[in-house]
């Protein structure tokens, strides 16, 4: 009897979770359907009935216009691609090794190390000395290595796998070890690393977005048009659709008013998603039991 009341009262408060779920996952999809809409759609239909679902008239001039100067989308997408993967894997790995060293007891400069870490959370010497030391003293600008350097350790993922570390790594295992002469790298690489797959995935995806969706240090440190990257391109399309227009116009000989901008525009935001969309379903698992696992534990 008590089952059966149970389940009579939390019948319609499961009901009422699904559809504030299924609401709120269509709030988040309706815009992707939209721009994908917009990017097929006839400019001409645009200007004259505005952005649509379905579109009037199914065009893809804005694909075709754009893959016109294919050269430089390329580009863009290899150069993403790569800052993407290599950043997110030197990142990734600086991160844990920082956390876990934190992590430790025994770990004579702890306190030191977490304490440097909280002061450059709280204060930030702003944009004008970060520039002055990118510029001056590191000399990335106009460089891959200005795409790479700025991002690679965060703070806040630290202290995410720091507990991480001290909550789901037994300090026996770590004994355990030591005893039988492993060293500190070994430990490290051999037997944290592999039982940290949930907290490292997380990072890692954070990570990943944080590098794919960058427009701001190409804005900052590139000047060069060929290390200009997905993101920064998506950028300049939008902000200055001449500039799309210019280097069609150098290969092609089309003219700016047989642009479709406001389809480019889209396009442009469909064709950028493509990998990061896809690359998301193979860390979900490890994504969810990273961001709950702590928490449960707690």
């Amino acid at each position: 009897m008590k089952n059966r009341h149970f389940n009579s009262v939390s019948f319609p408060a499961s009901v009422i979770i699904h559809i504030i779920f299924i609401i709120a996952t269509a709030a988040c999809i309706f815009p992707l359907f939209l721009v994908l809409g917009i990017s097929v759609s006839d400019e001409q239909s645009i200007m004259e009935s505005g952005y649509k679902l379905i579109p009037d008239l199914v065009s893809f001039e804005a694909y075709k216009y754009i893959f016109k100067v294919k050269g430089m989308v390329f580009t863009a997408y290899g150069l993403t691609i790569f800052i993407t993967v290599s950043g997110t894997f030197l990142s990734t790995l600086i991160t844990a090794m920082y956390a876990y060293s934190i992590s430790r007891n025994e770990f004579a400069y702890k306190n030191f190390f977490t304490y440097f870490l909280f002061f450059t959370m709280i204060f930030n010497g702003g944009m004008v000395p970060w520039y002055v030391v990118c510029v001056k003293l590191l000399h990335i600008n106009n460089n891959i290595l200005g795409l790479l350097l700025p991002y690679l350790i965060n703070g806040f993922y630290v202290i995410i796998m720091r507990t991480f570390f001290k909550t789901n790594i037994p300090d026996s295992i770590i004994e355990s070890a030591r005893i039988d002469g492993s060293g500190e790298l070994r430990t490290f690489f051999k037997i944290v690393l592999p039982l940290s797959l949930p907290g490292i995935a997380t990072v890692a995806l954070f990570t990943a977005l944080v590098y794919w969706n960058d427009w701001w240090l190409p804005l900052m440190l590139i000047t060069n048009s060929k290390l200009y990257n997905l993101q920064f391109l998506l950028y300049k399309l939008m902000t200055n659709i001449e500039t799309l227009s210019r280097l069609s116009t150098n290969i092609t000989g089309l003219q700016y008013a047989k642009v479709p901008s406001q389809a480019a525009r889209m396009a442009m935001c469909i064709v950028s998603i493509g990998p990061i969309m896809l690359a998301y379903p193979f860390c979900q698992k490890y994504f969810v039991k990273g961001l709950t696992v702590g928490a449960v534990k707690g």
